[in-house]
């Protein structure tokens, strides 16, 4: 039953590789999640990932600022 043993050190390997590249791929995500922010509302601070969403958030929230040069063009 040779085979029998290679099978099962072929699954614990591959089970092993499995977890190292689970556990590894959780920060990943969350660097490419924080590097995908790039519009920081000057107002409160907040960041958003695109323009759409940062003029959105601007009108609601701070309506009474005026709106900062960048998202005069953007359409919500």
């Amino acid at each position: 039953m040779v085979r029998g043993q290679q099978k099962i050190q072929s699954q614990q390997k591959n089970a092993k590789a499995a977890a190292a590249k689970k556990k590894g791929a959780a920060a990943d995500q969350k660097t490419a999640a924080k590097a995908a922010l790039v519009h920081t509302c000057p107002v409160c601070r907040t960041q958003m990932s695109d323009p759409k969403t940062f003029k959105q958030h601007f009108e609601s929230k701070h309506p009474k600022s005026p709106m900062p040069p960048e998202l005069v063009d953007v359409e919500a």
